[in-house]
């Protein structure tokens, strides 16, 4: 299928195969955003699947780096799908993930549709 290119509530968002290659590096964060800088897509959604074990384990500072890249780059990423095993292991990564949630700029969602939900012209404000 490939990365593909929508609109979600009125935003574009880039929604990232759950087949593709792993994002386990900045670098590999650096390829999916220089595909939103380029397609001018505000959020990346990226399926939990896609984001290697070290990213889950905060100790390896993998994820603080990858969001980190998001943020400087100025895109939005949604992390979608079931990540209850991860959150069920660590204490720290249930912070982050609550923390995450409650801003505007990194998301911990179940699917799409929330995604949809959330960035509904009524519930977000840019």
């Amino acid at each position: 299928m490939g990365d593909v290119l929508t609109r979600v509530g009125g935003v574009v968002v880039l929604v990232c195969d759950p087949a593709g290659p792993p994002m386990r590096t900045e670098g590999d964060a650096m390829d999916v955003i220089a595909v939103a800088l380029g397609d001018d897509a505000e959020w990346v959604a990226v399926p939990a699947e896609r984001l290697g074990e070290g990213f889950f384990d905060l100790s390896t500072g993998i994820a603080g780096q990858i969001l980190q890249k998001f943020t400087s780059y100025q895109r939005r990423l949604v992390v979608t799908g079931d990540i209850s095993a991860h959150l069920a292991r660590s204490t720290a990564l249930r912070g982050l993930v609550a923390e995450c949630n409650r801003g505007r700029h990194v998301w911990f969602l179940d699917d799409l549709d929330a995604l949809r939900s959330r960035l509904e012209p009524a519930t977000f404000r840019q």
